[in-house]
């Protein structure tokens, strides 16, 4: 909130006398007081913390860890040219748009760079994937519907 939304609430309580007023936003939260006879009225700005972002990476990189280990000893027996498509961001993992479409990419798709991989939610939003090279899969390392860390492996490609 700006210096100004908060001088306008302060009126309105002025004005209509109402007891207390609180307003939260994401980064803030203004709770105004009003009293009859006095011209002094109390504002609180709290600044929020996002305590539910704090656990999520600090549980998850156990896990992280051991995915990475267990995708990167099969890559040098298959081909040691091949190219890891790694995930851009936590989330939840799903191969195609939807439950009833077919995925984006199978084993054996190829795919030119701007092309749709998969899609990450996070945070009820859906993050569409794209290539930033060419090429053709050769194994898909995640589940649908599976959580993924940031930097987790989801695709062995094989670069154009």
């Amino acid at each position: 909130m700006n210096f100004e939304e908060i001088k306008e609430l302060i009126k309105l309580v002025s004005k209509t006398g109402v007891g207390k007023v609180q307003v939260e936003k994401e980064d803030c939260k203004v709770v105004i007081s009003g009293s009859k006879p006095s011209s002094e009225q109390p504002i609180i700005v709290q600044p929020s913390q996002p305590v539910a972002a704090a656990p999520a990476p600090i549980a998850a990189p156990a896990p992280a860890e051991a995915t990475q280990q267990e995708s990167k000893k099969p890559a040098p027996k298959e081909d040691d040219n091949l190219v890891t498509i790694k995930s851009p961001m936590i989330g939840t993992f799903y191969r195609s748009p939807g439950p009833d479409k077919d995925p984006f990419m199978n084993v054996g798709s190829t795919f030119n760079v701007g092309d749709k991989l998969c899609i990450i939610e996070a945070m009820k939003t859906f993050n569409e994937i794209e290539a930033e090279v060419s090429g053709k899969i050769v194994k898909v390392l995640v589940d649908d519907a599976s959580p993924v860390d940031y930097e987790q492996p989801l695709f062995l490609v094989e670069p154009a």
